[in-house]
């Protein structure tokens, strides 16, 4: 289970991003709201996967997902730039966390 929520924390951090950049600096109250939830939720999974994770693969793999994450939305949903340098920073990113994971008895 620890990586079910590990996995539910990553895609939440990638939520309270996008919802942060759609505050505009807090500046808008539901965008703002979102934000907040969110990150509590993420937070809280986090702690509890790391219950049983150790410390190093969880955090490295819940702010992977919420990076490569939060920069495939940035592209989709944004319109942000793709280069051939961001694209590949992103699959060296999903290959450290595929390292970590095989890495990572628990």
């Amino acid at each position: 289970m620890a990586w079910f929520y590990l996995i539910v924390a990553g895609i939440l951090e990638i939520i309270w991003a996008y919802w942060m950049k759609q505050s505009h600096g807090f500046t808008r109250i539901w965008p703002t709201v979102i934000t907040i939830v969110t990150m509590i939720g993420s937070f809280g999974l986090l702690s509890v996967a790391m219950r049983t994770l150790p410390l190093g693969t969880a955090y490295t793999i819940w702010t992977g997902i919420g990076a490569v994450g939060a920069f495939l939305v940035g592209i989709v949903v944004l319109g942000e730039v793709v280069s051939p340098m961001r694209v590949l920073a992103a699959v060296l990113i999903v290959s450290g966390l595929v390292l970590m994971k095989l890495s990572t008895n628990a």
